[in-house]
């Protein structure tokens, strides 16, 4: 097997670059191969694509009629681009994407008459499988039947020769079953409740839209070296490997000149980007060797999502014609820092004003001060929920340790905005004076953005930050579908502007308060009430570990604990009042989740076994044999004094041997633990089993793996080593 390795070392170092020469200028290919306005123009009629614009703007309902010839049109676009195929794309609970192509090719009964076909029945629905999708007990086997339907609000794209037409994922009881339906929920109920809200401030505000911008990081690893390695196919990490002698303790890659052989390949992926309309701006290295960013321009938040969706699908695509295996774990390594997904989040009016960013008037400034403290409020008041959000077994190796925000949320606002709040907390209850309420707006709410001028750094120990316009929400896993924080996000802060918008109209109306005196003194409770969720400090320390302990804050350090907060009374009663989604719906995801969680520490746990037993310590064998003939040649040689000079030798022998019974015993016990928590019924439970009694062992049985690394000969050791995965460019 060691041959293996050196094979994909010696394939690894002859590896030359994949030149690529961009096509044209990426403002006059991006989009090209997207269905957008331009398209549209040009392939349907007036009436449809009125139609379509009135369905992206107003959630207006399409007609069959009309649907017919939007899918005309579609087809006559993409056939024009060389397309044979067309597929629903969407986002099952898996965590990826799907999808089913179908040929537009279509003959007559007889066989005769070839044409392709393609109508609105066609562009509006579909029927795939829905039970053999992640469904939480929503469908049996026996009640296959699920749709998916057309989401007019995300453009159609072509990739390859598909057109693919995004669209959601219900049950055939109308249950949601992806992770797109309840997003759009959280996206309408987000515009319903801050476009009331904005009416207090500029009664021309008709639409509110979130706004997302996320930060792909990620690992290129050479796809030779990372094949030969079983545990990074099969898991997307390495279970086990020494530290390399040199990591990133140097700082010597983070923003450093980026490597030939990934520079060709994210030029390349960038024109694919383009042509697919994601807007991807920034480009460099990171902390670990090897690891890389990329980001893009803000989007509207479903349309953000599907990028992202779509990226990781053809950042794998391209990296096989570069010879890269892209990593997206969260932890792939140990020893080195892991990866990440930033959401930038941030609310736009259709006034084209950023509801997060200070302006230079006191009236915007309230405005912005309003949405501001409401979604710190929001997240005071769900921060287990949010917590539960980003919640995987993934995740688990990143939160926490030192290098990611702690599992602990607060948020992080810079002190020039904790000073404008301790002001703004003494405003008097009642109404206000004329010269309390000039002295707020001339020396408080309106020397804000003089403030933030100063108040640009960023506290990278917080995982939900303020950073000038927007906030940052830093605790996302780099694996992750970024819908489930979305969602939650957007559902928390749409409940909290509605409250504040029936606690500000009661005290206009019953206490014949005017309108800014209403919106100071409810705002005032709120910073009252929040305090506890803020915090400037250093959240890698144990201090606040404990400070957050007396606020009362959560603390969930592993996923199953995190995730009851999905399930509890308040996400149940949150979800449903706001019309996100069900009971049942809730409740499903939380056992999807579960079992997720179970099933991928379950598989780690089996490869971690296959890899220790079958290939760790037949090769630790297989060195201790070398030393045992050694030693008997030293004995034949030098008779009774054999010992003495066989010391080294002998001492490794035995070290070998307490290496092997340490990895065969805890395998054993692993194994055990496993099948006495696959006995366990109840979903949470089993999860709880996998995580505190089976997951245990993996750091046990790695570190005599690792041990055994270091004193096997390299010439025999057939797990391709850290130092050749990292630093091989």
């Amino acid at each position: 097997m060691s041959s293996l390795r050196f094979q994909a070392l010696k394939e690894a170092s002859n590896r030359v670059p994949v030149k690529f020469e961009e096509t044209d200028r990426k403002s006059t290919i991006f989009g090209s191969n997207v269905f957008n306005d331009k398209a549209m123009k040009q392939f349907l009629t007036s009436d449809a694509f009125k139609g379509v614009r009135d369905a992206v703007q107003h959630g207006t309902k399409i007609d069959r009629k009309l649907a017919d010839y939007i899918a005309m049109g579609m087809k006559e676009w993409a056939l024009a681009k060389g397309v044979t195929h067309y597929t629903h794309w969407f986002q099952p609970l898996t965590g990826t994407t799907a999808e089913k192509h179908d040929a537009f090719f279509e003959t007559s009964y007889d066989g005769s008459d070839p044409v392709e076909k393609f109508g609105g029945a066609q562009l509006v629905q579909q029927e795939p499988d829905a039970s053999s999708f992640p469904n939480g007990g929503i469908r049996n086997t026996f009640e296959a039947r699920g749709y998916t339907a057309w989401d007019p609000t995300s453009p159609a794209f072509i990739f390859g020769t598909t057109l693919c037409i995004p669209t959601v994922f219900i049950s055939y009881t109308g249950e949601a079953l992806d992770y797109k339906t309840p997003l759009l929920r959280a996206l309408t109920a987000m515009d319903d409740a801050a476009t009331e809200v904005c009416k207090y401030f500029d009664k021309n505000v008709k639409k509110v839209t979130a706004t997302l911008g996320w930060e792909q990081e990620y690992f290129l690893i050479d796809r030779s070296l990372a094949n030969s390695r079983p545990d990074l196919m099969m898991t997307g990490r390495t279970l086990l490997g020494h530290t390399s002698a040199k990591g990133q303790q140097l700082d010597d890659h983070y923003f450093g000149s980026i490597p030939t052989r990934a520079l060709m390949y994210m030029r390349d992926l960038e024109q694919e980007c383009m042509l697919l309309g994601i807007p991807v701006k920034t480009r460099h290295n990171e902390v670990a060797p090897n690891q890389f960013e990329l980001a893009p321009i803000f989007e509207e938040t479903n349309l953000a999502v599907d990028h992202n969706c779509l990226l990781m699908d053809v950042m794998q695509k391209v990296g096989e014609r570069h010879d890269l295996k892209v990593l997206f774990h969260e932890k792939p390594f140990k020893g080195v820092n892991g990866s990440g997904k930033h959401n930038n989040w941030s609310l736009a009016t259709d006034t084209g004003v950023n509801l997060l960013s200070p302006s230079k008037t006191p009236m915007s400034n309230l405005q912005f001060l309003t949405f501001f403290i409401n979604t710190i409020k929001a997240v005071n008041d769900y921060e287990s929920l949010l917590r539960g959000a980003i919640a995987t077994a993934s995740n688990d190796h990143r939160l926490g340790a030192n290098e990611a925000p702690p599992a602990i949320i607060s948020v992080f606002i810079g002190a020039q905005l904790t000073k404008v709040l301790a002001e703004l907390e003494g405003v008097t209850a009642g109404k206000l004076s004329p010269e309390e309420k000039t002295d707020l707006k001339l020396n408080v709410v309106g020397k804000i953005p003089d403030v933030l001028l100063d108040n640009t750094d960023r506290n990278r120990t917080s995982p939900f930050a303020f950073t000038g316009n927007k906030f940052e929400f830093r605790a996302v896993g780099s694996s992750a579908n970024c819908s489930n924080s979305m969602t939650t996000l957007n559902t928390i802060v749409a409940k909290q502007l509605k409250d504040f918008k029936i606690e500000v109209d009661a005290l206009i109306e019953s206490k014949d308060m005017k309108k800014d005196d209403a919106i100071f003194n409810v705002l005032r409770e709120y910073i009252k009430v929040s305090k506890k969720i803020l915090f400037e400090g250093d959240g890698y320390s144990e201090a606040w570990e404990i400070e957050a302990g007396k606020r009362g804050l959560s603390n969930f350090k592993t996923t199953p604990e995190a995730l009851k907060a999905r399930a509890s009374k308040q996400a149940l009663d949150l979800f449903s009042e706001m019309g996100i989604m069900n009971h049942i719906e809730v409740e499903a995801r939380y056992e999807i989740e579960l079992e997720e969680y179970t099933k991928k520490i379950q598989i780690e746990g089996r490869v971690l076994g296959d890899l220790s037993q079958n290939h760790v310590i037949p090769t630790a064998i297989r060195y201790q044999n070398t030393l045992i003939e050694n030693v008997k040649g030293l004995k034949e040689i030098f008779g009774a004094d054999f010992e003495k000079i066989a010391k080294e030798q002998i001492i490794l022998i035995k070290e070998i041997s307490g290496h092997i019974e340490g990895i065969n015993s805890k395998v054993h016990e692993m194994t055990e633990a496993r099948k006495k928590a696959n006995a366990i019924t109840d979903a949470h439970e089993m999860a709880l089993a996998y995580c505190d009694k089976v997951k245990p062992f993996f750091e046990e049985i790695r570190s005599h793996c690792d041990k055994l690394e270091l004193l096997v000969d390299d010439e025999i050791w057939t797990l391709t080593k850290y130092r050749e995965l990292l630093f091989t460019k």
